[in-house]
Order: structure tokens, then C-alpha cells, then sequence
């Protein structure tokens, strides 16, 4: 007998799992960011790039460590619970959702400008920009509270995609157009641009690497978590940097800054309306490039492929409102009817909708400028609250096991500092102060976005009986299960759509062979857009009953409990529990569409064939319509 974790959030994604997810996130931004920071510093967009770049390395190490160390889905506002209190978490989590609300609105507007570039002019301009956007916005927000499973196989294939063309782009413009004269007579310091503006584009700078917080956020969903997610920043640290420091250039060498009566422009920041491409600047790049027969398909692949990275963008914006939403109900931040689970879908369906509300009037005015300052107010107010929950717990928790250290640390008065970290703060809080100082639109929508959330709280604490600082957890029920489960039993595996009997039977006859145990395993589907570890009373009932029936049923050699899983990964748990327990089989029911159509639990199977550690018996159910068939069994040795 071994005692096995058997609830809690499986963690089954490793590195190269987690560095494709971060990419999709990160990477994106570069199709709006480009336009939105040449717009400002002109011939010194490259060198904006590399500034911050250096304070994206000190952030990315703020991350690993601190998502090492407390490896829970959260990012800052986890950081910010552990190092302060309940009150500077809300904080951190109201500047996230700003955040995420922000990733959505600026996403979807680049869409259509993509698209417009290939297909229509209307696109890139008031209002079909605005349309479309909120069109995609409205249609993301039904299909997630619907919680239709998104691929994660296709969002990987994306990113890599996503990542090798930029690098291809790269390397094709410095052969092509790449020329350093060019970029050094782009520049005329302190007129073109002006400081002002150079100042300017810093911030707006780093939202091209905002989307490192979603590691952080998929922490609680890692292998080895103390590993991996610092493995897999230092992979999305190198490969970000080393697209955003080159593709600046390649760009400002295609299309150069222009100087005509002592004003200077690129046409990299200006609108479409002007002969620009601010809105949809890669595509712009591309069309310069001058690649002969290949260009008209260069610029349709490349068109289509930022759209669609910016639409699955969208998309990961949303999801991370719900799962923000979600995770601050829990906590008492946020009112409880924000995190309420649709009846029917499993997702918080009234925070989806509200925030993507939100989103939408983001969009109306139809300004991306304004989008690109008010992302950075939130980004910077966020990062710079990551390094601060760095260096206090440094000070006050210096003997927890911290897996990962960042680089650069100073031992001073027999205290640790990390020199990563202020650095880092000194940059996003830099940035922060720039950005509402000089735009009063972005302080008035900033401030007053951060005062809505602070009144918000205080009240709906108040109205509970809890202070602001307190951390005060809602109590979620446990899955009542066994804690133990036999070494080299036989492993039944069902779905929450109901037990089969034939199953059971099969495991009772084999195990009865040699007098083994069964081990009954019920996985329950949680969406994409709603916590891993979200509260599903009906479905965790409906488990337990399967469990129990198989207990009535088998007798007292049969144990079980539930796993909640996200969509298309039932097999991979299944292979792993089988592992852990060092099953000597797994059987698994074959369900069928009545009439004798096809297999309905075909992914999970295939996967379970593909690796399986032990013998796999196939139990099909006449009961689903299929006729009953003998065990098929599928071997594979197993070293003793």
C-alpha cells in the first residue's frame, strides 16, 4: 500500500508545453507594438526594443523565482499575498485585470487591420476596425462561457509557427534590406524623435512582453513546477529578445524615417489613412521586403497568420478574466455572483460577460495609442508589484527553499538582495510613473479604474464582516476519497457520464486471478476557461456515485476517487495514475454513439495506447449501443 495525492490540480505540463503557451501570449504583442512604438520613437524604435528587453530579463527572473517558489496560479497578486497582505493582492489582481481586459480590446482591434491589409481597406479604419473588433470580442465571450475546448495541440503549433516565421522574417531582412548607415541616419536626437517621445515609447515598449505572466498563471498545471517554469522563461527570455532586438531593425531598414520641413516620419507609425502601417506594421515589413514571385504569398501567409495569433490572443484574454475572476471570488475580492459557475457550461459565465462588456467600450473610441498607454499603466503597476513581493520575501521568508534564484544577488548586513529585482523596479516603476504623468487620458482611466476596484472591495469586505488585509478563503468540499491505493492493482477508468458495469466486471475477474485490488478512476472535464480547480458540486456527486456503485458492486478490493482534468487530457492522467500505482492493467469503456457510430472516448484511448505502462483491456458496452465484444487486450512489458 502507498500513499498517493490523489486530489488537487494535476500537474502534467512540462516545459516545452509551458515555453509554447507563454510565446503564443508573448510573442502576439509584437504585431501591434512595433507600429505603436515607432509612432513614437522613430529611428529609435530598435534601441527602445533592447531597454527594454534588459528590464524584461529582470522581470521574466522576478517571475521564475517567485512562481518557483509558490507555484499556484496568480502571478503578482499571488507574489503580493505571500509578501504582504490580502489587500496588495487585490491590488495586484485589479491592475491584472486591467490587464486582461486590455489584452482583449487591443488584440481584436489589430485583427481587422491585418485582415484589411489583404482583402479590404474598410477593416483598417473607424468604423470597420471598431465593428470588427467587437464582433470578435462578443463571439470569444459566447464561445467561453459556452467553454467550447479549444486544442492545445493546435495553440502549440501556433506559437512554434508564430516563432519560426518572425525568425525566418528576420533573417530574410537582414540579407535583404537590413542596411546600419540607414539606421544610424534614422536617427536625430532630441528632434526626431524628441525625448518626450523617446520617454514615451519605453513603456509602451514593454508591453511587448507582458505575457510572461501566463507561466506564472499555469504554475499550478506544471511537472515539477520548481523546474520547469524556470526553464521554460529562460526559453521564452531568449527566444522574445532575440526576435524583438532584430526585427526593429530589419523593419527601420525596409521602411525608413522620412524628413520633409522638419518633421519626421516612418511609415511604420503612421495610420492607414496616411500610407502607413501602425496598424498592422509585420504585414507592412513584409510588403517591403522585395522578395519577387514570393511576395503576394509571403503577405497572405503572413497577414493570416497575425490575425490569427492575434484572435487566439483574444481568446487567451478572456480565459485568463474568467480564471482572475474566478481565483478573486474565492478569495473574498471580488462579490461571489463575478465567480459564479454557469449551471450548465461550468464556466464563470457573469464575469465573462462583464468584462468582455468592459473590453468592448475600450474599443469604442477607436484609439490604439491610447490602448497601447493604458495596457502599459496596468503591465508596470503589476511587474512593479511582482519585484517588490521579491525583495520583501527575501527579507521576511529568507529560509524558505527558493528552487530557482535569479541572477545578480548581494549579500549586505547578512541580509540577501536581488539585484534583478531592483533593476527590474526601477524600470517598470519608471515606466509607470512616465506613462501617467504624461497622458492624462491614461492616469484619469488608470486611476480611476484602480479607485473602482479599491471601493468596490472595501465595501464588499465591510459587507462581510472581513477587514481589508485578512486573507479569507471561501471553503470549497474536498472529494471524500481513499487516501491509499494498492500497488499493482488493476485500474478502472470512467468519465463523469456514468459507470459502466461491463467495466468493473472485467477488472473483478482479472484481479481475482492473483487476488489484486481495483482502483476506480472518474475524471471530470473542467473547461479551459474556468479554474482547474473550480467547485463543481453536480459533476464531483456524480463521481462519488460511480465510485460508490463500483464499492457496491465490487466489494471492499475496491477503492477510487476523482481527478478534475482539462479537456483532452483524460489520457494522460490515466497513464500516469497508472504509473504511479504501478497498475498490472488498465481497463477503460469503450463508449459509442447509439446505432454502433463512432468511439466517444477515442482521444483518451489513443493517447493510453500510445503509452501505455501496462496491459490495456478495451471494454465495449452494448448498453451504448455497440454490440458486446470480447476484451481486447494490448500489451507492452513491464520491467518487474
Amino acid at each position: 500500500m502507498a500513499e498517493r495525492r490523489l486530489q488537487g490540480l494535476e500537474r502534467v505540463l512540462g516545459v516545452n508545453a509551458l515555453f509554447s503557451t507563454a510565446y503564443g501570449n508573448v510573442g502576439s504583442s509584437i504585431y501591434y507594438a512595433l507600429g505603436l512604438v515607432a509612432s513614437f520613437a522613430l529611428g529609435l524604435t530598435p534601441v527602445v526594443f533592447v531597454i527594454t528587453g534588459i528590464f524584461f530579463f529582470c522581470t521574466a527572473a522576478t517571475y521564475a523565482e517567485a512562481t518557483a517558489m509558490f507555484p499556484e496560479a496568480g502571478g503578482s497578486s499571488s507574489f503580493a499575498r505571500r509578501a504582504f497582505n490580502e489587500f496588495w493582492s487585490f491590488f495586484a489582481a485589479w491592475g491584472q485585470m486591467l490587464n486582461y481586459i486590455i489584452t482583449v480590446a487591443i488584440s481584436a482591434f489589430f485583427v481587422p487591420h491585418y485582415l484589411g491589409g489583404l482583402f479590404w481597406e474598410g477593416l483598417r479604419h473607424s468604423p470597420g476596425d471598431i465593428v470588427f473588433g467587437i464582433g470578435a470580442i462578443v463571439l470569444l465571450s459566447a464561445v467561453n462561457v459556452v467553454g467550447i475546448r479549444e486544442s492545445a495541440g493546435l495553440n502549440v503549433f501556433l506559437a512554434v509557427t508564430d516563432f519560426l516565421t518572425q525568425l525566418l522574417l528576420v533573417i530574410v531582412g537582414i540579407v535583404l534590406v537590413l542596411k546600419p548607415h540607414v539606421l544610424v541616419d534614422n536617427v536625430h536626437l532630441g528632434s526626431a524623435p524628441t525625448w518626450r517621445n523617446f520617454l514615451l515609447a519605453i513603456p509602451i515598449g514593454m508591453i511587448a512582453y507582458t505575457g510572461i505572466e501566463t507561466i506564472s498563471n499555469m504554475a499550478e498545471e506544471a511537472r515539477d513546477a520548481g523546474k520547469t517554469v524556470p526553464a521554460a522563461i529562460a526559453r521564452v527570455r531568449i527566444a522574445v529578445f532575440a526576435i524583438y532586438a532584430a526585427l526593429p531593425a530589419v523593419a527601420l531598414s525596409a521602411l525608413p524615417v522620412h524628413c520633409h520641413d522638419g518633421h519626421c516620419v516612418t511609415q511604420l507609425g503612421l495610420p492607414q489613412e496616411k500610407g502607413g502601417f501602425a496598424g498592422d506594421p509585420v504585414l507592412g515589413v513584409v510588403k517591403h521586403l522585395g522578395l519577387g514571385g514570393l511576395q503576394p504569398a509571403a503577405e497572405v501567409y503572413v497577414g493570416l497568420l497575425a490575425a490569427t495569433i492575434l484572435f487566439i490572443a483574444t481568446n487567451a484574454g478572456i480565459i485568463g478574466v474568467s480564471r482572475l475572476v474566478y481565483s478573486m471570488g474565492l478569495h473574498r475580492q471580488v462579490p461571489d455572483r463575478l465567480r459564479q459557475l454557469h449551471p450548465h457550461f461550468r464556466t464563470p459565465w457573469i464575469g465573462i460577460i462583464v468584462f468582455g462588456g468592459v473590453a468592448c467600450l475600450t474599443l469604442i473610441p477607436g484609439q490604439a495609442k491610447f490602448l497601447g498607454n493604458i495596457y502599459a499603466f496596468g503591465a508596470m503597476l503589476s511587474f512593479s508589484l511582482a519585484h517588490l513581493s521579491v525583495i520583501r520575501l527575501r527579507q521576511t521568508d529568507p529560509d524558505r527553499e527558493r528552487p530557482y534564484r535569479g541572477p545578480g544577488n548581494v549579500r549586505i548586513g547578512g541580509r540577501d538582495y536581488p539585484v534583478f529585482a531592483f533593476v527590474g523596479l526601477f524600470g517598470t516603476a519608471t515606466a509607470f510613473i512616465t506613462v501617467t504623468a504624461l497622458h492624462v487620458d491614461v492616469a484619469a482611466a488608470g486611476i480611476g479604474w484602480l479607485a473602482l476596484g479599491v471601493g468596490v472591495y472595501a465595501i464588499y469586505r465591510r459587507r462581510l464582516g472581513l477587514d481589508l488585509t485578512t486573507t479569507t478563503k471561501v471553503a470549497i468540499p474536498q472529494p471524500v476519497v481513499d487516501h491509499e491505493a494498492e500497488y499493482e492493482s488493476i485500474l478502472v477508468a470512467f468519465d463523469e457520464r456514468g459507470y459502466v458495469p461491463e467495466a468493473l466486471a472485467t477488472a473483478g475477474k482479472l484481479a481475482a486471478r492473483r487476488r489484486r485490488g481495483i482502483h476506480v478512476l472518474v475524471t471530470i472535464t473542467v473547461p479551459q476557461t474556468s479554474p482547474i480547480d473550480a467547485s463543481l458540486p453536480e459533476h464531483e456527486l456524480a463521481a462519488q456515485a460511480v465510485i460508490e456503485q463500483a464499492k457496491l458492486d465490487g466489494g471492499r478490493r475496491v477503492s477510487g476517487h476523482y481527478e478534475k482534468v482539462r479537456p483532452n487530457g483524460e489520457g494522460r492522467l490515466i497513464v500516469d495514475e497508472a504509473r504511479a500505482m504501478r497498475a498490472r492493467a488498465i481497463v477503460l469503456p469503450l463508449r459509442r454513439r447509439p446505432g454502433g457510430g463512432g468511439a466517444l472516448f477515442s482521444k483518451a484511448l489513443e493517447t493510453v495506447l500510445a503509452e501505455r505502462p501496462c496491459r490495456v483491456i478495451i471494454e465495449a458496452s452494448p448498453a451504448d449501443g455497440a454490440e458486446p465484444t470480447p476484451p481486447a487486450p494490448a500489451e507492452r512489458p513491464v520491467a518487474a
